[in-house]
């Protein structure tokens, strides 16, 4: 049967009588209007399968060949064996707002594009005029149609209850504005309402995967990125803003820093905890609220006059003086980074890095 309006009719009309479960694989947008019209049917209970869950499922069962036919059995097979997830379809205004947004994302990859060209073809005399004002000229028409789709998605969203009240809490975050927020909120109102915090991470690809086997290999984690790369992508402006202009989510950052992380992990870090916060947020109906994203230890009130004056410490020994490690960051979320001398050697040795060289000498005087 074709994947038409009038392949779909038949198809449900051969499943009119009895109650039936159908599977399909979500193969890019193919699959979304024969699920839509089966879902309207109320005797027939429709799973959309992960692809790679289908795939791996057939390497399961070693199929070698792929057709029409064997992928069909491989999705039998799979129905039977595997557990049944039903598919909830989200509303009509989800969709659109996803579609205005992915359709968005990729008038601004093409801007940025032509950027780069208008850019290179500058910085040379060789290129004709009649090219730089075509590059221009086709830099303001995508300028004109990317502001077109943001006004006619934040008018969508104006008109749904719904989707009004999701997008006023995600604003109220630190780092999310109209930009962000549409195309945070346009990735997650499609999800099901059922699923946890880490299912959304998972979904997003900002989960960890280990690689681990014996004794010789331990490779360190790495995000898996096998999930919605759009989610990701709205994520990663708003934690580095966020990390600059919140003190609580300034004072996580710095924790991981101060852990040993590098910059890039920490802001991955910060990216999947804003997704929990976002989570946790939409569940309580409940503003932002740094406090409860990462509360920052108080201050030792011993060693608060001594925050950014190293005294000398004679080492043993040696001729030669250290610094102790007392204090630590301060100012992160002001965007003032001032790591002393003791917080760097500290970090640096938990975690296999170089030792200050006053303590390298003492010890070899030891």
């Amino acid at each position: 049967m074709p994947n038409t309006q009038a392949g779909h009719k038949t198809v449900c009309a051969s499943l009119a009588d009895g109650s039936v479960k159908v599977c399909l694989e979500a193969t890019g947008i193919y699959h979304l209007d024969v699920a839509l019209a089966l879902k309207s049917m109320a005797n027939v209970d429709v799973m959309v399968a992960n692809p790679r869950a289908v795939h791996d499922f057939a390497g399961a069962l070693m199929t070698r060949g792929k057709t029409d036919a064997s992928d069909a059995e491989v999705l039998v097979e799979f129905a039977e064996r595997m557990p049944w997830q039903s598919w909830h379809a989200p509303s009509e205004a989800c969709f659109e707002l996803r579609t205005l947004c992915r359709h968005t994302v990729s008038l601004r990859k093409q801007l940025t594009a032509e950027k780069t060209r208008l850019a290179r073809a500058q910085a040379t005399e060789s290129i004709s005029t009649w090219v730089h004002d075509d590059i221009a000229q086709g830099i303001e028409q995508l300028v004109a149609r990317i502001d077109k789709l943001q006004a006619a998605a934040l008018e969508l969203i104006a008109t749904d209850a719904g989707l009004k009240r999701q997008f006023k809490m995600l604003c109220t975050i630190p780092g999310i504005a109209a930009t962000s927020g549409v195309q945070l909120l346009s990735e997650l109102c499609v999800l099901p309402s059922d699923m946890i915090a880490r299912q959304w991470v998972a979904h997003a690809g900002l989960d960890p995967r280990r690689h681990e086997s014996g004794t010789s290999v331990n490779k360190p984690p790495r995000i898996t990125k096998a999930g919605n790369a759009y989610v990701r992508r709205a994520l990663y402006m708003p934690a580095l803003v966020a990390v600059r202009h919140d003190p609580h989510v300034a004072g996580f950052y710095e924790h991981l820093l101060d852990g040993g992380k590098v910059k890039m992990q920490a802001v991955v870090a910060v990216m999947r905890k804003l997704l929990h916060a976002v989570w946790g947020m939409q569940r309580s109906n409940t503003a932002w609220d740094g406090a409860r994203f990462y509360h920052r230890p108080a201050a030792n009130p011993a060693n608060a006059e001594d925050q950014g004056n190293l005294v000398p410490v004679q080492a043993e020994h040696s001729d030669e003086q250290v610094a102790p490690a007392s204090g630590g960051r301060s100012n992160a979320g002001e965007g003032e980074q001032t790591p002393d001398a003791a917080v760097r050697s500290r970090r640096g040795t938990a975690h296999g890095g170089r030792q200050p060289r006053a303590t390298r000498a003492g010890r070899a005087a030891c």
